[in-house]
């Protein structure tokens, strides 16, 4: 046990974590030269496309080191903001951590709160300067900056470079020298962490686990203590590049288990394995439900293709267990589900992966967050509202609540005043302001979650041209003035792209909306028109102009009495067809109402 080093990757999105878990995979000889490839710990199309790293990816390499041999369990885990709950979970089965900053762009707001949560865990800290090859490397600056935030001395900071590997026998000492063995009991009866679960089509779920006390056999009885259902060990292993079956895993060990397992309910993450006979009295404690943030339907374009949509959903969660979904109907989208996501890119990563992985074509609607309802009867009485058509009518409303984050957007100095103003615009307010260095400022904003869910942080790239970072938590509730904006077409609302805004800036989102609206739906052969409103109270107007055929043509010369007779007629047949007519909406369009500002 005391050669066993279990330890994970943090930093900020982008700063080469899949790079220098590639280059200490070369270093160990975990993997041949066929097998070499870049990023080669992101398995997923999605991820080496964007890349950008989704899923916390284990791996375990053999180290010999001043004659003795070392096992080393390495976890690489994303960087952005939306997948911090991966990184939590990984942060969890480790002793030790890599945090990687880059040399040329210095430490950013992730890499903070990625700091934090290991700290949190008491983890041994381990900072790596990346990129020194770089010709815009400031490396003096940056490992002050590093020695600032983490309190150690200059010369523990490691320099490296992922791409050419330099450094990389360093830090594979340090790793060794630095973090801690394990500790655990071998004696005692089995307790075992889950952080991590696959589907894999052809053997059921693979639970990734890491034991903390006793060992795990094949072939034993085990017990999953939060659903306290039994099974039997088919198959355990060490997950190197291929899974490699053993006998045993012992205490202090990462490895994975096979049990058959179909249902993707059944396996929780964060949940503990012991032993059915001799089960452990101590669940491991630390891992929390996923808060979902942002909550957006999702349906089918098919109705028919319902269950399918429930069964991907299902597949896709036990891959990631931070999404979060429930049914629901909506009149005109008919039978979906609502769903909870981390934030944007969560839900644009769940969509891409439900129309690759599972071939499902999805409309996603207009995304909101969670709200908090009272009503005069019950004023103690929390109502809770995750779709607008939840809420109760205006009459009966007491208050309404809606979450609120600190937000913290690190930036250079000549950016400030563009966030600032964003960030005002978007009902925030600003709390600190804090120079880093005569360059580098960190703004501290409480803001609603609402606001930053639309296009707040692709806008907040764009005014800091890129030089912005950004990360968020939750602060609690608070009163609001807010109000539903309904869009009713032909007359008709259409509950899918109903939204609940703040009062000051209803009017101007119910015009744009209609505008947008106005652009995306295609004409008809009767006038449509499209309207905002809130209640009762329409407060902005388009029109979609009918498809006309001129039919004064025959008409040359003459009484104009004959013109008008004949487009009259015309006008009744219009009229008529308006109200039987159908509005088809396409999809495009629930997806517009995301991007108001372009």
């Amino acid at each position: 046990m005391k050669n066993i080093r279990n330890f994970c990757i943090i930093a900020h999105i982008d700063h080469g974590k899949s790079t220098l878990a590639d280059r200490l995979l070369d270093a160990t000889g975990a993997v041949t030269d066929r097998e070499k490839q870049a990023q080669l710990l992101d398995s997923m199309d999605l991820e080496r496309e964007r890349g950008i790293t989704i899923k916390s990816h284990a791996i375990q390499m053999d180290y010999v080191y001043k004659g003795e041999k070392y096992t080393l369990n390495l976890i690489d885990t994303p960087g952005h903001v939306d997948f911090s709950y991966e990184v939590s979970r990984s942060i969890a089965a480790c002793e030790g951590a890599l945090l990687i900053v880059d040399a040329a762009q210095s430490i950013q707001a992730q890499t903070i709160s990625n700091l934090y949560l290991a700290l949190e865990n008491d983890l041994e800290i381990i900072p790596v300067l990346n990129k020194v090859d770089l010709p815009s490397a400031n490396v003096e600056e940056v490992t002050d900056d590093i020695v600032d935030l983490l309190g150690c001395n200059a010369d523990e900071v490691i320099p490296a470079s992922a791409k050419t590997g330099l450094g990389i026998e360093a830090i594979l000492s340090a790793i060794i020298e630095r973090i801690p063995p394990p500790k655990g009991n071998p004696d005692e009866s089995l307790q075992a962490l889950i952080f991590d679960s696959v589907y894999n089509p052809f053997r059921g779920v693979e639970t990734y686990f890491r034991v903390l006390n006793g060992e795990i056999r094949k072939g034993q009885h085990i017990k999953f203590m939060a659903t306290g259902k039994s099974y039997f060990a088919d198959e355990v292993g060490t997950l190197k590049l291929k899974q490699f079956p053993r006998e045993v895993i012992k205490t202090g060990d990462v490895g994975y288990l096979i049990t058959g397992i179909k249902e993707a309910k059944e396996v929780k993450v964060g949940d503990t394995i012991t032993d059915s006979k001799n089960p452990t009295v101590n669940m491991i404690e630390g891992f929390e439900d996923v808060k979902p943030m942002v909550f957006a339907g999702i349906y089918p374009v098919d109705t028919e293709d319902y269950e399918e949509l429930r069964n991907s959903m299902e597949k896709l969660q036990l891959n990631d267990a931070s999404l979060v979904f429930i049914p629901e109907s909506s009149a005109a989208l008919g039978f979906g589900f609502r769903c909870g996501f981390l934030g944007m890119l969560h839900l644009e990563i769940i969509q891409e992966r439900l129309e690759r992985e599972f071939d499902m074509t999805v409309i996603t609607t207009v995304p909101n967050v969670s709200y908090h309802a009272y009503t005069n009867k019950n004023p103690d009485t929390i109502v809770l509202v995750n779709n607008p058509s939840d809420l109760p009518e205006p009459s009966s409303l007491n208050r309404v609540e809606e979450p609120y984050i600190k937000a913290t957007i690190i930036t250079k100095s000549d950016f400030v005043g563009s966030v600032m103003s964003l960030c005002i615009e978007k009902r925030g307010e600003i709390t600190n302001q804090t120079y880093l260095t005569t360059e580098r400022v960190e703004l501290t904003f409480d803001m609603p979650l609402a606001e930053i869910v639309f296009d707040f942080y692709d806008r907040l790239k764009t005014v800091s041209k890129g030089y912005a970072s950004f990360d968020y938590s939750p602060i609690g509730m608070r009163v609001s003035h807010l109000v539903k904006v309904d869009v009713l077409l032909n007359g008709n609302v259409v509950d899918a792209l109903s939204a609940l805004l703040h009062r000051d800036n209803a009017y101007d989102i119910g015009k744009k909306i209609c505008e947008k609206l106005r652009q995306l739906i295609p004409r008809q052969q009767f006038d449509i028109p499209i309207q905002a409103a809130i209640g009762a109270k329409i407060i902005a107007r388009e029109t979609v102009k009918a498809l006309r055929k001129d039919v004064t043509a025959k008409c040359y010369g003459g009484d104009i009495s004959r013109k008008r007779k004949l487009l009259e007629k015309q006008k009744k047949g219009k009229k008529r067809m308006r109200q039987v007519g159908n509005v088809e909406i396409p999809q495009e369009a629930f997806m517009a109402v995301l991007k108001l500002n372009d």
